[in-house]
């Protein structure tokens, strides 16, 4: 087992996090609306073994329990989402108030239980209605993120001190845009930039909105991960310079800095968006509104090479790059991997916070509002989830965590994916990722040895605070 925890400093907060779409079921309860999640999962070969959100863990029902189980390991915070089609289920227009009063009691409980919510406005569950208007390659989408964004402030903003906007403009633009593997599953290629700048926009009008409201902390979450060519070749290293470009730094850019990373970058958003320098200038100028604190997930580094003739670079990663693209991921050699088949790299966390550092001297306090790992993990005889490989990539994070810290990076938080194990997107419920086992035939929660484990770091941490 790993020795002492590192320490961190006395106002470090440890949290958990999840999403809508992958714990709270009950998608056709209460007025709830069609989220692009929901129609995907409904096309044959989607989603491995024909699995749906439709249930997922019955966290609609059964919040108040899951709320035992992140007051009982003593968190400070609890990140989860707000399901846009279940306030808004057209995505704009009239209000599900049923919808708007379940976040209410959940927010209420959290407090009640001595939890910070943290909720992100925003996790990839579109309602269905705007994906059939044109969905995020529509500027309109944008424009109707900001009025969802007010609605729900304007009921829970007396208690929510902490907002985040998006969740992973990147992946949600590689995976349900550039390709075919996540909802909507467009499959666009490069056509696909419309998607990120008008998420982009959604977030600096969500900003506003929130900022509108009176005083709140908000930031917005990206995923990251170092990009490292898979050999000196100068053809390679511009191949990861170039993904690392298009999967990093043409989403934090506009927000941390007020543009686009390279002027190929933004010819290709004013090519693909219509807007000439000046609309773009001035949808730049909403992007990079100041944040309290930026949010970071990450689970394991990638190598990229320029693409060799003949070679099949298929199931490398999760989803696979398209032919034509000039940069193709191959398998880092030498390292662990978990039961989903991700590197195990925990020095690949410290090293993109120190990049993100160097990149962005302006860069406001950093939170790691998701890292973690699917192990398939059972409870034996006894009741018991022993997961140790869960509990020693989670501390070896950690210590990445505290070796970023050390060398003078701001980092003031560190949630762990996933309090439940829960609906992982098209991989189904195969993969689990949670603290709390959840039997996938009774939906009952079983306390993981990491659990356990996670309880004992925050209270460490609570009493030398």
């Amino acid at each position: 087992m790993p020795s002492s925890p590192p320490q961190f400093p006395f106002d470090f907060r440890f949290g958990m996090a999840t999403a809508a779409a992958q714990i709270e079921g009950a998608v056709a309860e209460d007025g709830r609306g069609v989220s692009i999640w929901d129609t995907f999962a409904a096309r044959p070969g989607t989603i491995r073994h024909g699995d749906t959100p439709a249930v997922a863990t019955d966290h609609y029902h059964r919040y108040r329990e899951d709320i035992e189980h992140l007051r009982d390991a003593g968190i400070h915070d609890y990140r989860f989402s707000i399901a846009w089609p279940r306030v808004v289920p057209d995505g704009r227009g009239a209000i599900n108030h049923p919808g708007l009063d379940f976040y209410e009691r959940l927010v209420d409980a959290l407090l009640e239980a001595g939890i910070r919510p943290v909720p992100t406005l925003y996790h990839w569950d579109l309602p269905q209605p705007l994906q059939e208007a044109g969905g995020w390659l529509r500027r309109g989408t944008a424009e109707a993120f900001a009025d969802y964004t007010d609605i729900v402030v304007r009921r829970l903003g007396d208690r929510v001190t902490d907002w985040l906007t998006l969740n992973e403009m990147n992946v949600h633009t590689l995976y349900g845009h550039v390709l075919t593997d996540h909802a909507p599953a467009l499959g666009l290629g490069l056509e696909a930039f419309p998607a990120a700048h008008n998420q982009l926009l959604a977030h600096g009008l969500a900003v506003r909105a929130i900022r509108a409201h009176g005083l709140a902390r908000v930031g917005v979450v990206g995923q990251h991960y170092p990009v490292r060519p898979a050999s000196e070749a100068p053809e390679d290293v511009e191949a990861a310079d170039t993904f690392a470009t298009l999967t990093h730094w043409t989403f934090a850019d506009p927000i941390l800095l007020g543009r686009y990373p390279t002027d190929e970058v933004t010819a290709l958003i004013a090519a693909t968006t219509g807007l000439d320098d000046d609309a773009l200038a001035a949808d730049l100028a909403v992007i990079s509104e100041p944040l309290d604190f930026y949010g970071v997930n990450y689970y394991e580094p990638v190598s990229i090479e320029a693409p060799r003739p003949g070679k099949d670079y298929r199931g490398v990663l999760e989803v696979d790059v398209p032919a034509g693209m000039p940069f193709s991921p191959v398998a880092i050699p030498d390292v662990d991997r978990t039961d989903f088949g991700w590197a195990i790299v925990p020095s690949g966390l410290t090293d993109i916070l120190a990049e993100m550092r160097a990149r962005y001297p302006g860069l406001p306090p950093i939170v790691i509002t998701e890292t973690g790992a699917s192990f398939h993990d059972e409870p034996g005889p006894d009741g018991r989830v022993p997961d140790t490989r869960r509990i020693e990539f989670l501390d070896a994070h950690l210590r990445a965590v505290a070796a970023a810290v050390a060398d003078g990076v701001d980092v003031r938080g560190f949630y762990v994916w996933s309090a439940l194990d829960n609906f992982e997107w098209a991989a189904g419920y195969q993969e689990r990722f949670g603290l709390i086992h959840v039997d996938w035939k009774t939906l009952a929660r079983t306390r993981k040895d990491s659990w356990y484990w996670y309880r004992d770091i925050v209270r460490a941490h609570r009493q030398r605070s």
